[in-house]
């Protein structure tokens, strides 16, 4: 197994193909349409994801973020080594796919103004940090991990979703109606705002803001429109009513699913909540089985 090149063509993957379930989803939304422009902007859309999985293109110009979580059983083990092949993988499969240059030069302060400019290679684009997911994870999406699991997941998260998205606390008053109407409020907000409609907005709830944002990214990676929970349909049908519509052109899909992952709680007055509006084009994930 060539490891470098499996991982640079599962990050080929993930910006080129959306799962099946998006897909159903997609055709879903565009039977039930009778908005003429809606249902224009959807059909284009479908027309995109085809396209781009034929000619193995992108499925947007912006071609996002690397995250990686790696799903790991007890009997597994994770080696510095394979840490660095997962970074060099990911340069070489930006390079190849190839991605859009993103990563700014130069110093910290540099970086954030942006004022070096920014490498020619997109392979200069680094990952997040790496998240572990064992089967000790308590969380809706609670992963039934085999001990000789060790699975790759990569993430590409798009600027635009990140610009609208929001982590922060809110006073639950022993009330989980009130802490998902809190998320609502904020995805019809930031959904107004995002252009790139239908989003299939992810909503995590934890105890801290790393926790908060961990449980969202990990349902990005794991979350089914095909098998949606009560909860999750009723923040779907609630959004749904805010008459957006695909690209803002109005309609009965400004979203084509939601995904909702709750983990552990502590003893206190607030709950953290962190919330994603993705674009059209994601989640754009990928596994790589080891």
């Amino acid at each position: 197994m060539d490891i470098l090149e499996d991982i640079s063509k599962t990050i080929i993957k993930a910006s080129t193909t959306l799962s099946c379930d998006k897909l159903n989803a997609l055709k879903k939304a565009i039977e039930i349409e009778d908005n003429a422009n809606a249902k224009w902007a959807l059909e284009q859309i479908l027309e995109n994801y085809h396209v781009a999985q034929k000619t193995r293109f992108p499925l947007c110009d912006d071609t996002g973020i690397p995250h990686v979580i790696i799903e790991i059983g007890e009997d597994r083990q994770i080696s510095g080594q394979l840490l660095n092949q997962i970074h060099e993988g990911i340069a070489l499969g930006l390079d190849n796919l190839p991605a859009r240059p993103m990563a700014v030069k130069g110093n910290d302060i540099e970086r954030i103004e942006q004022s070096k400019g920014l490498y020619e290679k997109p392979g200069m684009l680094h990952p997040a940090s790496i998240l572990i997911d064992s089967a000790n994870e308590e969380s809706t999406y609670k992963r039934d991990i085999s001990p000789d699991t060790l699975n790759i997941h990569f993430l590409l998260e798009g600027g635009g979703p990140e610009i609208r998205a929001k982590t922060f606390r809110v006073y639950h008053k022993r009330s989980f109606e009130n802490v998902l109407d809190t998320a609502c409020v904020w995805l019809e907000e930031s959904l107004k705002m995002l252009g790139c409609t239908p989003s299939i907005p992810s909503i995590g709830i934890g105890r801290t803001h790393f926790e908060a944002t961990s449980l969202l990214l990990k349902s990005l990676a794991y979350g089914n429109l095909d098998n949606q929970s009560k909860e999750e349909q009723l923040i779907t049908d609630r959004l749904n009513k805010t008459g957006i519509g695909p690209l803002g052109f109005g309609g009965k899909t400004t979203v084509l699913g939601t995904y909702l992952n709750i983990g552990n709680q502590r003893a206190s007055g607030v709950r953290i909540v962190s919330v994603r509006p993705s674009c059209f084009v994601e989640p754009r994930v990928a596994t790589l089985k080891l």
